[in-house]
């Protein structure tokens, strides 16, 4: 071989198998993905009435959703399906405490292990007095549905249109500019409305056309419910109308303002329109306004804590900073297309993808945890519960969009407080981290949710995954009182075993799988694995910062119990034998034992032959009709971390009403929770784990089968620790 030849072949080698090493250890794809066309081919449409097929609008802290009118024409009708909510972060009430309860009612003794004077606040049934002071501490504050805005339209005989009456549906959903265009005919008359969320406000704006104006057969109406105080409170509830005040300032002009008055709490609803329009009261809380318009008219409806001062933005500037906030997100950080897969399953995998982006920047994007259901409408009272604030938040520096979860992680600043008390009263260190909360940090007394423990260690997680994404001195000591203040609690609740030198999570606790008795249950997996871990992670923070380690956090590290065993796989808690059995009560909801491994790594302190075992156990025996939305992704996630592709795959497609993905994206899993936006979350950070792997993996896309059918491509998005 000649000279020049040889040092060819051996030149174009040597960049054959240095391309080869820099894609195994660097999965991410170099080719540029063409975002407009990911997200667009998913725009929904929406062609007939559909309870379950309500659409939003928002911005992160405020959320408008909307029937097949493309405004809130029908809230009673949509009552039982995605409600037609309007709620904001800022948006709370509280009834009037009349019998003067004082939270401390609601607490307990409890003895777990020798700790007799461990304080809890919980529902005692037993106690009269003790469980009114709990029902009221658990309702109050909720989060307030501000009002219903829609349309009344008259028909040729001079009645009000029903649902019924609405023919011809044509309704798009614009995910790239937060558009919902809604065109319909009533009687064969055509109407057009088109609808934004102002992106910095929290106002929506309205464009309507139709020849129905000209007959003054379209108005604007405004309905403002009472709170229910009730588990769901789907804000139509208009009874009760002694117990709350609306008023409206003038009777004709381009400027509306509604003041309303619920007990102690204030707000106020602007309506500003493109022409006058006169209103019209129809009873107490319900007013109409009489746009005087020939053809079509924009309107502008701002809710808010206070009477703004300046004049409120116009259809165009709000349609214009709307584009310009969509088409930025998705821009931004991390995107997937799936287009070259050909799976069956991939189009629908990429639907639920985007929809879920979609919903969680508009309902979970603000500066405090939300709760399950977001701004749509309240469920468990309308308060975030901690243990979900992973699965809400995680996946936005999975996805490469930090800031949006630095705003809400501001939280656990506020509740900081309150949660050293509870550590304090029940005789730990540190702060113990409210489950069932409050923008404030208030604890709602639970005799489930005062005993759980997963909540503890995320911020010390999700800390970590903005710090890796931003490396800064100033995160270190942004986050290190938290983070060390959470450590503290983690090594003083933990129980020691002196016949086996060990260190036990419980008695004293539930699990994440809430089937357990408390008074019961010890060393549940997840929680050990968790446990581990986080300890682990406060420690190198310490390094980072310069400090030494902790020595009593590294004994529970050091000596923190094993996961149990029987007959080759993890227990559901070592204080569960039967764990599998026939007879075991304990195959239902949340497959727990997986989460050992799922969003965690393994770090030696999991045997992998055993939870490949456990895996295909828990996926033959386990109850999955009784789990809950955020359960795919967990399973799936566990299925990526053991090199199980296809199990995870399988995972995201479970045939399981929980596993429900609605026409406009929503997580549906009951009747009384027909939206779950864990479950939306939590899809987003399995599938970011299923391409980008985690520390250490230096497969392409661990988590989609190698069969030639999963050609996934993506961009921007980080690996889990």
């Amino acid at each position: 071989m000649k000279k020049t030849n040889l040092y060819l072949f051996l030149l174009l080698s040597f960049t054959a198998l240095f391309s080869c090493k820099e894609k195994e250890q660097k999965p991410e794809q170099t080719e540029k993905i063409d975002r407009h066309a990911v997200v667009t081919r998913h725009n929904v449409s929406i062609t007939e009435i559909d309870t379950l097929g309500s659409l939003n609008v928002g911005n992160g802290k405020f959320s408008f959703t909307v029937d097949a009118t493309g405004l809130q024409s029908f809230p009673e009708f949509y009552g039982l399906g995605v409600p037609l909510g309007t709620q904001s972060e800022w948006g709370w009430h509280t009834f009037p405490n009349t019998e003067n309860f004082k939270h401390e009612e609601t607490l307990k003794a409890y003895n777990f292990n020798g700790n007799p004077n461990s304080l809890y606040a919980i529902q005692n049934r037993s106690d009269e007095r003790a469980m009114s002071a709990a029902d009221y501490f658990r309702g109050n504050p909720h989060r307030l549905q501000l009002g219903n805005f829609g349309l009344q339209i008259v028909k040729e005989d001079g009645t009000l249109a029903t649902p019924n009456d609405i023919e011809n549906i044509n309704q798009q959903l614009n995910l790239w500019t937060g558009k919902i265009e809604s065109q319909f005919t009533v009687e064969g008359s055509p109407v057009k409305v088109i609808t934004y969320c102002n992106a910095e406000t929290d106002a929506v704006s309205t464009k309507i056309e139709s020849p129905l104006l000209a007959e003054n057969r379209i108005k604007l109406k405004f309905r403002f419910p009472y709170p229910t105080n009730e588990f769901s409170d789907r804000g139509i509830n208009y009874s009760n109308s002694e117990k709350h005040e609306t008023s409206v300032d003038n009777d004709l002009g381009k400027s509306f303002v509604f003041s309303r008055a619920l007990d102690n709490d204030q707000y106020f609803v602007i309506a500003n329109l493109s022409s006058e329009g006169e209103v019209s009261k129809i009873e107490d809380h319900f007013y109409t306004i009489s746009p005087n318009s020939k053809d079509a008219f924009e309107a502008t409806v701002l809710f808010s804590e206070a009477k703004p001062e300046n004049t409120l933005q116009d259809f165009a500037t709000v349609e214009k900073n709307s584009q310009s906030m969509w088409e930025s997100f998705w821009q931004s950080g991390g995107a997937i297309d799936f287009s070259e897969c050909t799976d069956p399953r991939a189009f629908e995998l990429e639907r639920r993808v985007v929809l879920s982006q979609y919903l969680t920047r508009s309902q979970c994007a603000g500066s405090y945890p939300v709760q399950e259901t977001g701004l749509t409408y309240n469920s468990w009272y309308g308060k975030p519960h901690m243990e979900m604030y992973w699965w809400h938040g995680a996946h936005y520096p999975l996805w490469g969009r930090t800031d949006l979860l630095e705003k809400s992680i501001g939280w656990y600043f506020e509740a900081f407080d309150g949660a050293k008390e509870i550590a304090q009263r029940q005789g730990y260190k540190g702060v113990r981290w409210q489950k069932m909360t409050d923008h404030k940090g208030g604890e709602a007394p639970s005799n489930v949710g005062s005993f759980l423990i997963w909540q503890q260690p995320h911020v010390i997680y999700l800390a970590e995954l903005i710090y890796r994404n931003n490396p800064t001195q100033e995160n270190l000591e942004k986050y290190q009182n938290l983070i060390f203040e959470t450590a503290e609690f983690m090594a003083s609740f933990p129980t020691y075993d002196e016949e086996n030198d060990r260190y036990n999570l419980g008695k004293g606790v539930i699990p994440a799988q809430e089937c357990f008795d408390k008074t019961e249950t010890y060393n549940p997996p997840m929680e050990l694995s968790y446990w581990k871990w986080a300890l682990e992670k406060a420690q190198e923070w310490r390094t980072r910062l310069n400090l030494e380690p902790k020595p009593d956090w590294q004994k529970i590290i050091d000596k923190l119990s094993p996961m149990a065993e029987k007959d080759g796989v993890y227990l559901v808690a070592e204080s569960v034998p039967n764990s599998y059995s026939e007879t075991s009560e304990h195959k239902i909801d949340h497959p727990a034992v997986l989460g050992a491994i799922s969003y965690l790594p393994h770090n030696n302190y999991i045997d992998i032959p055993t939870m490949n075992r456990t895996f295909d156990l828990v996926d033959e025996v386990w109850n999955w009709g009784h789990t809950w939305g955020w359960d795919f992704p967990l399973e799936a996630m566990a299925a990526t971390r053991l090199n199980r592709p296809e199990d995870a795959i399988k995972a995201l497609f479970r045939d399981e009403i929980t596993n429900t993905y609605l026409p406009g994206g929503h997580n549906y899993q009951t009747p009384r929770l027909t939206l779950y936006l864990p479950g939306n979350g939590g899809y987003l950070s399995a599938v970011a784990l299923m391409c980008a792997g985690f520390d250490g993996n230096t497969v392409e896309n661990p988590g989609f089968p190698k069969d030639g059918t999963w050609n996934v491509k993506w961009e921007g998005l980080k690996p889990m620790p």
